[in-house]
């Protein structure tokens, strides 16, 4: 690459960072690594009717939290700072004006009125009104009235726009390193509005500037941005700079149903669309974090949507991620959200947590129904249950039984309960009872030898065995689940299974 690699993930403080904003992020950050670039954070808060308090701190609290903090960003390693647009306002409008002595922008001085005129009398010839070349001439704009003109409703305090002055009668032949080469033709192009006569840029003039003056290499956004390419190009062009190389990531998509994944989708399905919650006066919205979401799978999730390495591995570390990571292996299409894999992701790095530190988490839990448990008999527990949890929150309904008797027996299961099953319970608790090292493998051996020894049926037992430890034909192995609870609980649960079945 001619220049060293410096890329950023530019939100808005407008909300909660949504997560296909943290997967952009996430893309920028495995770039930067990749090529041992910078990855940084710049917040875009030029629009300040839609900031929203708190939003810009959740932007670095989420990323901290998912292991992708920028290495550049407010009050970090500010080198090209503030990193803050509505701090760098001061900046833009000589740039603004830059654009104006080169003839590429204009004044325009139109009020809403006259735009909603012009826009209503188009519809009624079933057209669409666009302000671009073929009629800025013939608007309320400094390309027909004089530069004297111009000046005084400035200084008048008269309201205007600065448009840039889109070039007529051109093919763009641009190159986006996921999409390819991509043609626009100008005359197509609206003439945008760069500034405001508040003296604030639009995102488009703020951003290019931005992107220059911190020496952004790549510019890796969401495909919502494609139509702003050529925009951007042509005003890297009219500057007389070095544009960066555009990559345009494919959107994720609803899970059932066509469009781009929004809240509502979560809110429907019940999952997560956040990183962490977010609370607001009309409710909580939900957050990977405290859905009880491991950071690690979230950022594997997230990044094969869109993309994959060409093999069928699917399990990748952060620093594997980075080593593999390459823009031209990103899909074009949109990926399709999977509540259910994204599940099954943190399945698999709940399974790679060591007990302990899950004892940890599940141990506060056990805390709050009033429950202690010593931390090497809750760590036996924890092994014997997280093979079948994709959350640490799923450890109580998974291992209740342990800690309570059924009060209540499966009426499918029961029908295997015969006439002759209390006999055989009966003398299993004899067996149980002559049992001194009450460990798992140990009450295994006695009880078939048992079996064995008198011909009976391993289902004559085995299933009203369980039945009466757990209530039910499910759970771990039940000589774990006999050992874990001790003789005088086994043997208690086995009566009250004889007494009411």
């Amino acid at each position: 690459m001619s220049k060293p690699v410096r890329v950023r993930f530019a939100p808005s403080p407008t909300g909660p960072l949504h997560i296909g904003g943290v997967r952009t992020a996430l893309f920028n950050y495995l770039f930067a690594k990749k090529h041992n670039g910078v990855f940084f954070l710049r917040i875009e808060d030029t629009d300040q009717n839609r900031f929203v308090p708190g939003a810009e701190q959740y932007i670095f609290e989420a990323l901290d939290w998912l292991g992708i903090a920028p290495s550049e960003t407010v009050g970090k390693n500010e080198k090209f700072g503030p990193y803050r647009q509505s701090e760098r306002k001061h900046l833009y409008k000589q740039y603004a004006d830059q654009l104006i002595n080169s003839g590429n922008a204009y004044y325009a001085f139109d009020t809403a009125e006259a735009l909603d005129f012009h826009r209503k009398q188009h519809e009624e010839q079933s057209k669409t009104f666009i302000y671009n070349w073929h009629n800025r001439e013939k608007l309320d704009t400094s390309l027909v009235i004089s530069k004297e003109e111009t000046d005084k409703r400035i200084a008048n305090g008269e309201d205007f726009v600065i448009r840039f002055k889109t070039p007529v009668d051109e093919t763009l032949h641009l190159h986006d390193i996921i999409r390819g080469d991509i043609q626009f033709e100008t005359n197509l192009l609206d003439d945008k509005v760069l500034f405001k006569s508040d003296g604030m840029p639009t995102y488009h003039l703020a951003n290019i500037v931005d992107d220059h003056l911190m020496e952004t290499s790549h510019v890796i956004r969401g495909e919502e941005w494609l139509p702003s390419m050529p925009l951007h190009v042509l005003l890297y062009r009219s500057f007389g700079w070095e544009a960066p190389e555009f990559a345009h990531l494919p959107l994720i998509l609803k899970p059932i149903g066509n469009g781009k994944l929004s809240k509502r989708d979560g809110d429907k399905l019940g999952f997560p669309v956040f990183p962490l919650e977010w609370k607001t006066e009309e409710g909580i919205s939900s957050g990977y974090r405290e859905k009880g979401f491991f950071p690690e799978a979230v950022i594997n999730f997230l990044a094969l949507l869109g993309w994959n390495d060409g093999t069928d591995k699917e399990l990748f570390s952060l620093d594997e991620l980075v080593d593999a990571f390459d823009l031209n292996r990103v899909h074009k299409s949109g990926a399709k959200f999977d509540p259910e894999k994204n599940k099954w992701f943190n399945h698999q790095y709940l399974q790679q947590q060591s007990n302990a530190s899950l004892v940890k988490s599940y141990a506060a839990v056990l805390t709050e129904k009033g429950i202690t448990v010593a931390s090497d008999k809750l760590e036996l527990l924890v092994s014997m249950i997280k093979e079948r949890a994709h959350f640490v929150s799923e450890f109580w309904e998974l291992s209740d039984l342990f800690f309570k008797a059924p009060n209540s027996y499966d009426e499918k299961a029961a029908k295997n309960w015969n006439a002759d099953t209390p006999r055989l319970l009966q003398e299993l608790i004899s067996v149980l009872e002559n049992v001194g090292d009450f460990s798992s493998s140990n009450i295994e051996t006695i009880v078939k030898d048992w079996m064995t020894k008198n011909e009976i049926g391993m289902g004559k037992v085995m299933q009203p065995f369980r039945l009466s430890l757990v209530g039910a034909l499910k759970g771990p192995h039940l000589f774990d689940i006999a050992a874990w609870i001790g003789k005088a609980e086994t043997i208690k649960r086995l009566e009250a299974a004889i007494e009411k079945l």
